[in-house]
């Protein structure tokens, strides 16, 4: 029998754990699901005979050393900022890793120490990170291939509410950390490439600076830029490419609402607010207005934020309860992006009957034959309910198929690794297909970069 060390039980590792233990028997594994949580790993490996859940501290060193020494391959779906305390061990002890995070500087600086023990640690395996390298670079390096040159790269991905779960006027439900939703586009202007110049937008104005998008059967959506649409150009072979830039994927109108929960500070994680804890939601919007002894919370807001009274942002806000006085927000010493996080949980929280949906697009502009060609290349995959979620599956099917195929020594690579590569992409692309992960491709006009000055 083979071990694989699961750490982590989250929310993305229901498919994860669902396939390699339905390829157990034929593959001969062991798997082990670690997590502080035991009740719920306890619940993913469902008594299954070659399967186990242990209760596990990533802080406790000699538990976590103990676990990773035992196992054959180690596969961390810890939060990322915890990789490298397992990634260390990891080496000690010459074990390969596989996580589904960004590569940090931190697990970076481990390439050479790997690759001189022949290891190899496989990061940004989920969905993105993770399916847009693979499905990216499948397309590059067969336009590549046929002489084509990159001229033009775009890459959305949104994590959405499937259409029949789509209750809320925001179209919206959290299908990840919802932190990371309310605190996206902070710590630096937004950075890409348009027609080969550099260009940026600040955190102020990125929620209306959106590109729109149509897919198929699915209707119309909007994308804004991610914090940092460099990063992969030379991963991605794309040195002199003249546009890239890569963004989330929103419905239409999500970013002009939004925008009003920036301009009036709601976002900002940077302090705390006085008495949080026995604040109303009325209390805490009304923190952020100008004192009037006579006129509402309403009214003020409505002027502070110019929002007309039949505007449907005005209904959007309404819907989310924010004028409750009776509702607390009991969070001691809380920053105005943690109460911001509670009063959407109540709103935009899956219920157990709701599905999710990912969406990717990417958009591939080249030089052919003196020729400029397009093509868009979509994915859209839907959820089961609140665990198998569509969230889980992009996440956790792609590092389950890598950990197999790592034990099976199917990789010929060594160090800190992101699946760039065909030796990596093509084989776990096609197995996706059985799951329906699967890409449209159709050629389409070449117009350029078309972002929106909304």
């Amino acid at each position: 029998m083979r071990t694989i060390l699961i750490i982590g039980a989250g929310k993305s590792t229901a498919y994860l754990v669902k396939y390699l233990l339905e390829k157990s028997e034929a593959e001969q594994l062991q798997v082990i699901l670690a997590d502080k949580n035991i009740e719920f790993a306890a619940k993913l490996i469902n008594q299954h005979p070659h399967g186990k859940a242990i209760a596990f501290d990533v802080f406790d060193a000699k538990q976590r050393a103990k676990e990773i020494q035992k196992a054959d391959v180690v596969v961390s779906m810890l939060p990322a900022r915890f990789h490298i305390e397992v990634a260390k061990d990891c080496l000690n002890f010459e074990k390969n890793m596989i996580t589904a995070s960004y590569v940090s500087d931190e697990m970076q600086a481990l390439n050479d120490a790997a690759k001189a023990k022949g290891l190899l640690f496989l990061n940004e395996m989920g969905v993105d990170p993770g399916i847009d390298h693979m499905s990216a670079m499948q397309v590059i390096d067969r336009i590549k291939v046929e002489g084509g040159e990159m001229i033009l790269f775009e890459s959305f991905t949104g994590g959405l509410v499937a259409p029949e779960s789509d209750d809320n006027l925001w179209h919206y439900k959290f299908t990840w950390n919802p932190r990371n939703v309310v605190t996206a586009g902070q710590g630096g202007a937004a950075k890409f490439l348009q027609e080969g110049k550099f260009k940026y937008i600040p955190y102020h104005r990125l929620f209306r600076r959106t590109e729109f998008l149509e897919v198929d059967g699915y209707g119309r959506f909007e994308a804004y830029a991610n914090r940092d649409s460099l990063k992969y150009q030379s991963a991605y072979g794309l040195d002199h490419i003249q546009t890239l830039y890569r963004g989330t994927i929103r419905r239409v109108g999500f970013g002009k609402a939004w925008q009003k929960f920036i301009m009036l500070g709601m976002t900002d994680d940077s302090y705390t607010i006085e008495d949080s804890e026995h604040m109303s939601y009325r209390d805490f919007i009304n923190s952020f207005l100008p004192y009037s002894p006579s006129d509402s919370v309403e009214l003020k807001l409505r002027h502070q934020l110019k929002i007309d009274q039949d505007d449907i942002i005005w209904e959007k806000l309404g819907e989310l309860d924010l004028f409750n006085a009776n509702k607390k927000v009991e969070l001691k010493n809380a920053t105005p992006a943690q109460i911001l996080q509670k009063i959407l949980m109540d709103s935009w929280t899956l219920k157990q009957e709701d599905k999710d949906m990912i969406v990717m697009y990417h958009k591939f502009g080249y030089k052919l034959n003196g020729k400029k060609h397009q093509i868009d290349a979509t994915m859209v995959c839907k959820g089961e309910n609140q665990t198998y979620t569509a969230m889980a599956k992009t996440v956790g099917l792609p590092v389950a198929i890598a950990t197999i195929k790592l034990l099976n020594k199917e990789f010929d690579l060594k160090g800190v690794e992101i699946p760039t590569k065909k030796a990596i992409y093509e084989s776990i692309l096609k197995e996706l297909e059985d799951f329906d992960i699967i890409f449209k491709e159709k050629e389409v006009k070449y117009l350029g970069y078309n972002i929106l000055n909304t």
